[in-house]
């Protein structure tokens, strides 16, 4: 993996469900490159394909057509157990709903995903990356005592264990109030600037798309905008401007691709 290598790069990618006229073209030919340590929002309105295009660049769903890359390890026509194994070592996830298990404690669930890939559970690495979220002190706690904010803390943290090439959140802050979304897309910020972690956000909030490097903006399955760091009121704005039912927008804002 040489240093120019993106983390991640969409090629011409294209995801169509059903096929004639009951066919849905969920994406329609994506061209994204995203560089080591950079921290990606994509947003757009209801429907534009924001889901299915964090799926198939996390390698959970396969594109009709086009290539994906992470780290420049083509991924596309990787096997199942071969995929499964990647996204074990390589990719991180934090999910709006936590996703952590009850049954186990927060430790566990941290170091879950090193167990799955096969390795020791390394409680060292684990109560690392609990302080670095402010967690030191709950590794032996169920997740059932703890608030939402500090459940994604710990999904955070379980995320990091592995050092990932890529983190992909997923509306991870969607379940949370103001005052601790803040506090989670800050984790998110340090991952990037701190620890060199590449994040690639869904989301539909344009304060936490303020967090990111660059804002994309998906509408009709295609790429149309990309706004760089900016603030939620210019964010929130090309939202709006997207959303408008506004015939031939995707044409209008085509040429706003960076």
């Amino acid at each position: 993996m040489g240093p120019d290598t993106a983390a991640v790069e969409l090629i011409g990618v294209r995801r169509q469900y059903g096929k004639g006229d009951r066919a849905v073209h969920a994406l329609r030919g994506i061209d994204l490159s995203l560089p080591h340590g950079s921290f990606t929002a994509v947003m757009g309105p209801s429907g534009s394909g924001k889901s299915t295009f964090l799926q198939c660049a996390a390698g959970l769903d396969r594109p009709t057509a086009g290539s994906i890359r992470l780290g420049g390890t083509e991924i596309t026509g990787l096997g199942e157990n071969r995929l499964t194994e990647l996204r074990r070592s390589r990719l991180g996830f934090v999910f709006q709903a936590f996703n952590l298990l009850p049954s186990l404690t927060v430790e566990q669930n941290v170091l879950l995903p090193l167990r799955l890939a096969g390795h020791r559970p390394d409680r060292r690495r684990a109560a690392e990356v609990l302080g670095r979220v402010g967690l030191g002190d709950k590794g032996a706690r169920r997740p059932g005592e703890l608030s939402g904010g500090q459940q994604q803390r710990v999904a955070i943290a379980r995320a990091l264990v592995t050092r990932p090439d890529v983190i992909f959140g997923d509306e991870p802050t969607g379940a949370l109030d103001t005052t601790t979304a803040a506090e989670v897309l800050t984790l998110l910020r340090d991952a990037v600037d701190q620890l060199g972690a590449t994040v690639v956000m869904v989301t539909h909030d344009p304060v936490a798309a303020g967090y990111a490097d660059r804002v994309v903006f998906l509408a009709d399955g295609r790429l149309v905008a990309t706004l760089p760091r900016s603030t939620p009121a210019a964010i929130g704005a090309r939202m709006t401007q997207l959303a408008a039912p506004a015939a031939g927008h995707a044409g209008q804002y085509a040429g706003a691709v960076a």
